[in-house]
């Protein structure tokens, strides 16, 4: 039977529970600790969310594009090999697909550029190259075995950082002042990361699911190198970073209101119950977008807990 072009671009290919609460995360912390400093400016926040959310989508495509490129007898998605054969999907128009995300970021990254200045550019072209480099290019950095930090590094420290910086160069802009870089505090760089250990686990629940098409096609996932045992330790230590980081951060000054993230333990904990004691396809598909939800909540309650605090 074939498949409706709705399900090949939303539920295959956009998947839109997964890749718009991931997107959001980092942005969400950003906003709420630029509250807490007096900096918060709506405006260049949710362009850098939808920058961020164009980009991660461009990877999504160029993701599915490479695997049915390079690798057209590995059905690990089976329902788009069949639109493939069958005509409702051609590797011409992911490529299109990949265009038009990087053509409706151009604006975006324009109007950031145009009061962010250079440091704008550079957090553009490294979100770019970390987003479109996981699968695609000459050597994608899944097969030399970085994807989990890299992913830590960009949702838990980059996102979160020039979302703020975003922000304080569009009030400096108001003010006839240039930003700086270096006007970005040390928290900025810190407080996102309890969020970007959940975002990561993300990728570690798809890449258990993964893990024989994954070993097919050369990419050195922690799941290729030490199974699911290395998995599973993997996302419990990103969990423990995450929900270790609301006590530090109290014990630290920011009050009381930075421990709303505990709130999500419970859901943590029916995730992690899943990932503890199942290694089938059919349980840990579920999990993506459950745990890409947690950790939107998760960044919410940090950034309202910033904000009050």
């Amino acid at each position: 039977m074939a498949i409706s072009l709705r399900r090949v671009w939303i539920d295959l290919l956009l998947y839109p529970a997964h890749t718009l609460p991931t997107a959001a995360a980092p942005i969400l912390v950003a906003a709420g600790l630029a509250a807490r400093d007096g900096i918060f400016q709506a405006t260049p926040a949710l362009a850098a969310f939808l920058g961020s959310w164009l980009i991660h989508v461009a990877g999504v495509f160029t993701d599915n594009h490479e695997l049915l490129r390079r690798y057209p007898s590995l059905v690990e998605h089976p329902d788009l090999s069949r639109a493939l054969a069958d005509g409702t999907l051609r590797l011409d128009h992911l490529k299109l697909a990949i265009a038009a995300c990087l053509l409706l970021t151009l604006p975006v990254a324009i109007f950031l550029v145009r009061f962010g200045g250079a440091p704008a550019i550079v957090l553009g072209v490294v979100g770019l190259a970390a987003s479109i480099g996981y699968a695609g290019g000459p050597v994608p950095y899944t097969r030399i075995g970085i994807a989990e930090p890299v992913f830590l590094v960009m949702f838990g420290v980059v996102a979160v950082a020039g979302t703020y910086y975003a922000q304080l160069a569009w009030l400096h802009e108001a003010s006839g002042m240039a930003a700086s870089l270096r006007e970005v505090p040390l928290s900025a760089f810190l407080v996102g990361l309890p969020a970007g250990a959940l975002v990561t686990n993300v990728l570690l629940i798809d890449d258990m699911r993964d893990r024989e098409f994954d070993a097919a096609k050369g990419w050195r996932t922690i799941a290729v190198r030490f199974g699911m045992r290395g998995s599973r330790f993997a996302y419990a230590a990103m969990l423990a970073l995450a929900y270790a980081a609301p006590i530090a951060l109290w014990a630290t000054g920011f009050g009381a209101w930075a421990l709303l993230p505990l709130l999500t333990t419970p859901w943590a904990w029916r995730i992690a119950a899943v990932i503890r004691t199942r290694d089938d396809a059919t349980a840990l598909a579920p999990m993506t977008a459950r745990a890409s939800l947690l950790a939107c909540a998760y960044a919410a309650l940090s950034g309202v807990g910033f904000a009050m605090g």
